[in-house]
């Protein structure tokens, strides 16, 4: 309502003044940034992806009322890696991260020499907040405190038990900002109470709240609640994954509310992504891709994606050229009004004259994957990978072989010569590859 009457004024003072209203109004107004990320969740997992066996009307309705990315990507299988292009617009493997730590590892993460999306927003005076998992360095100088957001409530490692009473290994405590905390309530609905809280707070500025939840990831772990929504699943892992997903969607939909009750939602950029694909070990899906987390196939680094903001980004709209996660930090700074420094040197790219139609070409011709000697590039439709699964590289016609499933190099040598010389001109622009140990591990 404040803002609202705000903009009356301010059109009416322009009137008065003779100005054109064009100039003055609401969308002239900084947007609240708020991007939800989902942890190893699956291409397959939403109803806005297809899914009909768990619901998730909350998070689908970013989709309803926003832009689905049918071909959207992160830059690596991994959370870590994802994490660090996501949050920097950078590839990753440009400043020498390639796979998740070793569990015992502490001195790791995204050098400071790499700003962040936070760190960009706060110069454009926003308030920033992170709630849930951080994953880009566990170390004081490097935490997120450190790395541009004035609010913490989360974890610095990679995962942690949901339940007050479970016995399962964490891989670090609980924090509120600098201290460690206990917390009584499962944990996917204390992230969604805190990030409601963040917006209560702070909804008379522009805020960014980075919602990073800790679920799908393992441990398996469900309310009682949550599982006996499900009554026609047997007990197992399936059921599980699902009473998890459904407790996202709820924290989802009452951040959602919230924004809507201090009549933010219009003046606000929604962001939904999952850090990397599923795996079989949490029972989460990547139907119909093939590969999982850990591995270059399009079920490890195509992912659940989409962004809403009303009146600024169509609604209801497939997109259905390639994008990536890299996208996310120019397209929030330039919404934010900032610009982008070609001195950044971001690999991802403003995605607004995309989604509203101003530009009708590709934002990414090309992308690329490196995960120690694994490789993988996309050009066009075509995809070039060499993974463990492969004695030797694979060529795959996406338009036509979503699955992955014929492998095409030996008909196309013309077109798998030219994608493996894309790929060495882009390799020669990073650091040595790293070792490539079990999992990626680096």
């Amino acid at each position: 309502m404040e803002k609202s009457i705000t903009a009356f004024m301010i059109q009416l003072f322009a009137l008065v003044a003779g100005f054109s209203t064009a100039v003055f109004t609401v969308g002239a107004e900084k947007p609240n940034i708020v991007l939800i990320i989902a942890d190893d969740l699956g291409y397959g997992e939403l109803g806005f992806q297809g899914c009909t066996e768990i619901p998730t009307p909350h998070i689908d309705s970013i989709a309803k009322n926003g832009t689905r990315f049918t071909d959207g990507y992160v830059t690596c299988s991994m959370c870590h890696p994802s994490r660090a292009g996501m949050m920097t617009g950078r590839h990753q493997v440009r400043f020498g991260i390639e796979g998740n730590p070793p569990i015992k590892e502490r001195n790791y993460g995204v050098p400071a020499s790499e700003p962040m999306l936070a760190e960009r927003l706060k110069k454009l005076s926003y308030t920033t907040g992170l709630i849930g998992k951080w994953h880009l360095g566990p170390t004081h100088e490097l935490s997120p405190l450190r790395r541009g957001f004035d609010e913490f409530y989360g974890i610095h490692h990679g995962g942690h038990s949901f339940l007050p009473t479970s016995k399962q290994r964490t891989k670090g405590p609980l924090m509120r900002g600098d201290q460690e905390i206990t917390e009584e309530t499962y944990l996917t609905t204390a992230l969604g109470r805190e990030a409601v809280n963040f917006v209560d707070r702070h909804h008379r500025a522009p805020f960014f709240l980075c919602l990073s939840f800790t679920a799908v990831h393992k441990p398996l772990e469900a309310t009682e609640a949550d599982l006996k929504r499900f009554p026609e699943m047997k007990p197992g892992k399936r059921k599980t994954h699902a009473a998890m997903t459904v407790s996202m969607d709820d924290a989802v939909g009452k951040v959602l509310a919230s924004l809507q009750a201090h009549d933010l939602e219009k003046n606000t950029l929604i962001i939904f992504i999952s850090d990397n694909g599923g795996f079989r070990a949490i029972a989460s899906r990547n139907t119909p891709l093939r590969g999982a987390k850990w591995n270059l196939f399009e079920g490890g680094n195509r992912v659940p994606f989409a962004m809403q903001w009303t009146g600024r980004i169509p609604a209801g709209k497939l997109y259905e050229k390639p994008v990536s996660a890299l996208d996310i930090l120019p397209t929030s700074v330039v919404a934010a009004g900032g610009t982008i420094d070609p001195a950044w040197k971001l690999d991802g790219v403003n995605l607004m004259p995309f989604l509203n139609g101003t530009d009708k070409g590709h934002p990414h011709e090309t992308l690329y994957w490196r995960i120690g000697e694994r490789q993988a590039i996309r050009h066009g439709n075509w995809k070039m990978i060499h993974d463990r699964a492969l004695k030797r590289p694979a060529l795959f016609d996406l338009s036509q072989d979503i699955g992955e499933s014929t492998d095409l190099a030996g008909k196309n040598p013309e077109k798998l010569a030219q994608l493996k010389t894309l790929y060495e001109r882009w390799a020669k622009e990073l650091p040595p590859a790293q070792v490539d140990t079990k999992y990626g591990r680096l």
